[in-house]
Parts: C-alpha cells; sequence; structure tokens
C-alpha cells in the first residue's frame, strides 16, 4: 500500500513537472509514465488489475472530477451559452448516434452487430474526458467563450452518452422495444429530474454550510453534496420504492452531481460578490470617519471587525474551491495510474484494425458536427460564433477517458462482442488521449497569438 502511495506520488510530480518544463499535457504523461512504472515494478504496482475493479474505481473518483469541474462552470456563462452548449451536448451526441447506425453496417458488418451494440459502442467512445480539457486549456490563454463551450461540452456530452447507452442501447439489448416516444419521454424524466433533484441537493448542502464557519466542514460538506446527488440518483427507484412506487428507475447521477455544485457555487460566488460590496462599503465608511472630526472609535471597531469577518469568510470559500482542486489532481492521478493497467497489448494488436476504424470514424463524426456547429451560430445571432480555429479546437477536444470503462463493464459478461468492445473502447481512449492532446497543442500553439487577441476583447480574465 505505502509503495503504490509513494508510485502515485511520484508519477503526478512527474507528469506536473513534464506539463511545466516540456508542456505535454498532464493526462498523457501520466498514462506513459503509469505504464512505464507498471512495466518496471509489475505487480508491486498495482491499482486495479482487471476492468472490473478499475470500472469500480472510476465510479468511485468521478463524482470528486465532476465536483471540481462543475466549480469552474458558471451560471451565467450557462445562459449566455446554453443553445450552444445543448446543441454540442445534446443534438451532437444525438446526431451522431444516428450517423453511426447508418455506417454501422458497413465499418463493422462482418460482426453483424445489432442495433442495440452499434447504439451501446458508439456511445462510449462518444463520452468525452473533461479532466483531460481541462488539464489542456489551463495552461494557455484562450478565449473564455472558447473554453466554455469545450469544458462546458466535455462535461454534459458524458451525461448524454450515458443516458443514450443506458437507457437506449442497454435497454434495447435487453430486449425492449425503442420508439420516438419512449426517447422522448425518458430523455425529459431523466434530465428534468437530475436537474431538480441536483439543485434541491444543493440547496440543502447551503443550508448545512450555514451551520459551520469551519473551512474543512465546508470541504467536506460539499464533498457530501456532490456524491450525494449522485448517489441519490443512481438509486432514485429506493426513493420511490420507499414512498409505494415499485419502480427501477434511475436519474443520471453525472447531471445530478452538476447541478448541485453549480448551485452550491453559484450561491457562494454570489457571496463572495455580495463580500465585494460590503468591503467597500466598510472602506469608504472607515475613511470619512478617519477625517471626521469627531472619530467614533465604537463605528471603527465595528467596521473593522465586519471587514475581517468579511474577509475570512470569502478566503474560506476560496480556499475550499482550491482543496477541491488538489483532491481532484489526485483523483485524476489514479485514475490514469489504472487505466494504464487496463491495456492488454495482445488484445489490442488483435484487433488494431477494428480500433484504427472506430478511431478515424469518431473523429471524422466529430469534425462534421463541430462544421455543422459551427456553420449554424455564424447564421444566428443566438450562440457564439465559431470560426475555423475554434472549430479545430473543438474538434480536438473530444479526448476519451475512464467513464467508457464504466460503461463497458455494465454490459452483460455474456456479450458476444464484449471481447472487440473492449479492446475497441481501450484503444480509442488511448489514441485519442495522445494524439488529440497533441493536435490541440499544435493548433492552440500556432494560433497562441490571435487567440490571446481575443480574449483581451473579450475584457480579459474572467
Amino acid at each position: 500500500m505505502i509503495i503504490t502511495v509513494l508510485s502515485i506520488a511520484a508519477i503526478l510530480y512527474l507528469a506536473l513537472q513534464l506539463e511545466d518544463k516540456m508542456k505535454i499535457p498532464s493526462p498523457v504523461g501520466l498514462i506513459a509514465l503509469s505504464f512505464v512504472f507498471h512495466l518496471i515494478f509489475g505487480d508491486l504496482f498495482m491499482l486495479t488489475g482487471d476492468a472490473e475493479h478499475f470500472a469500480a474505481l472510476v465510479i468511485l473518483l468521478l463524482p470528486i472530477l465532476l465536483i471540481g469541474d462543475s466549480l469552474e462552470l458558471k451560471v451565467e456563462d450557462l445562459k449566455e451559452h446554453g443553445l450552444s452548449l445543448f446543441y454540442l451536448a445534446v443534438v451532437a451526441v444525438s446526431f451522431s448516434v444516428v450517423t453511426a447506425l447508418l455506417i454501422g453496417d458497413s465499418l463493422f458488418g462482418q460482426y453483424n452487430l445489432s442495433t442495440a451494440a452499434i447504439i451501446m459502442l458508439f456511445a462510449m467512445v462518444l463520452a468525452t474526458d473533461p479532466v483531460s480539457v481541462v488539464s489542456i486549456f489551463s495552461k494557455f490563454e484562450l478565449p473564455h467563450r472558447l473554453k466554455i463551450l469545450c469544458e462546458g461540452e466535455s462535461l454534459f456530452n458524458d451525461a448524454t452518452a450515458l443516458i443514450v447507452f443506458v437507457f437506449i442501447g442497454l435497454y434495447a439489448l435487453d430486449g425492449g422495444e425503442i420508439t420516438a416516444g419512449y426517447v422522448a419521454q425518458t430523455s425529459l424524466v431523466v434530465v428534468g429530474g437530475s436537474a431538480v433533484l441536483g439543485v434541491l441537493i444543493g440547496y440543502i448542502g447551503l443550508m448545512a454550510m450555514k451551520t459551520t464557519d469551519n473551512r474543512i466542514a465546508e470541504l467536506l460538506i460539499l464533498i457530501l453534496t456532490g456524491y450525494g446527488a449522485f448517489e441519490i440518483s443512481e438509486h432514485f427507484y429506493v426513493l420511490l420504492n420507499l414512498f409505494g412506487g415499485h419502480s427501477h428507475m434511475h436519474l443520471s447521477g453525472i447531471l445530478a452531481c452538476i447541478f448541485a455544485t453549480v448551485t452550491v457555487h453559484h450561491i457562494l460566488s454570489k457571496s463572495v460578490v455580495d463580500d465585494d460590496k460590503r468591503l467597500e462599503q466598510e472602506e469608504e465608511a472607515l475613511e470619512r470617519e478617519s477625517v471626521s472630526e469627531k472619530t467614533s472609535r465604537s463605528l471603527i471597531h465595528t467596521a473593522i471587525q465586519t471587514i475581517k469577518a468579511t474577509v475570512e469568510e470569502r478566503d474560506r470559500h476560496m480556499r475550499t474551491k482550491e482543496d477541491v482542486q488538489l483532491l481532484a489532481i489526485v483523483a485524476n492521478t489514479m485514475l490514469f495510474i489504472a487505466m494504464a493497467e487496463m491495456i492488454d497489448m495482445d488484445l489490442l494488436l488483435k484487433y488494431k484494425t477494428e480500433i484504427m476504424v472506430m478511431f478515424l470514424a469518431t473523429t471524422v463524426i466529430r469534425a462534421a458536427m463541430m462544421a455543422k456547429f459551427a456553420f449554424i451560430t455564424n447564421r444566428t445571432d443566438k450562440m457564439t460564433n465559431v470560426n475555423f480555429r475554434w472549430w479545430g479546437v473543438l474538434t480536438f477536444a473530444g479526448i476519451k477517458g475512464g467513464l467508457s470503462i464504466v460503461m463497458l463493464m455494465m454490459i452483460p459478461s455474456t456479450f458476444e462482442h464484449m471481447e472487440m468492445f473492449t479492446a475497441i473502447v481501450v484503444g480509442v481512449i488511448m489514441l485519442s488521449t495522445f494524439i488529440y492532446s497533441f493536435i490541440l497543442l499544435g493548433i492552440i500553439g500556432k494560433n497562441s497569438a490571435i487567440f490571446a487577441r481575443e480574449l483581451e476583447e473579450e475584457g480579459g480574465h474572467h
């Protein structure tokens, strides 16, 4: 166990050094270093060892990663770019699945994949990894609107892909009939229910935060809020059954966790803004009192105490956010180390053709969807205009991640194409992590001056 802790700390340190000194994205460094450590130390360095335990680890770490990423979202940005994010995370994913159904037989005709199998396969490789995207973007000066589009799409894309996988793919694999009415009803119930539940739990978390001034306690409440929203939504049928509902329905843990965290972050951010205004008012009162002929010591003492309390509260909120980011970095490290253990070179070589076909197909489909998005945005004032540079960034921000493995583990072990699906999912994750990351670095590096100018035109840092 101690060796594992030492290995995690060493790999994270080296990955961060590679990122700082050589501009190598941390996900790339983490996977590469983890693979090297695994080859050198073998069984002495093992977090999971198999896909089932890896999926359990992802589910354990996913909420803290979602909490960390959700703290970067602002309600104002979601309102401003809501239509664009809806297209990227919902419409584009839906169109991609429809495209997959049209070309699935051409790509994998020799396997005679069913409609359900094609939906599941493409849903798994359409899910993106917000951790990788945020990690790469954090090192560069990029337009705020572009970052919101990419990071927001990565977060909500995961929820859409998981809903398609579970409520359409697995449902059809189990013999369920897919109709337009079923898809529409299920989507509305799952998305709407997850959003309402997430906001409700977010407000419960805020009420709990008001009971303490302890920073560690506030951090724990934030974690409880995110994990609680995730767990309750995934086991929502338990609540229904408690009230005599007799249902097996569950909601989207990803969406509920995002909405709960965004709710907490929004209220706390408003509190910080109010604190800033209060500080300005107290400073003005002190200045007026200092030039007054009759200075009131009690008034000055009250103002000082108010300023002190306000600063402490604001600093506590900001440090809580930093603590969550630290936990997310450690969780991300563990996730990529475990992912490196999943690499079975013999299996990947056996299905190398299928992996390349899927990687190229999903890349072309994503590029086409982003091109269609750019075409639409340039013809309406209600969406953010996307130029050619932004199209390139949006296209290659579709790095795949651990959620794909979680979905893979949801497929019944008796499924006849399980080995091939495993190879494709792991292979596409590896290819997208390395290839997409370096292409993103190339696009951003080549256009760094233009991106910096666009950021300046937006008004600088947000």
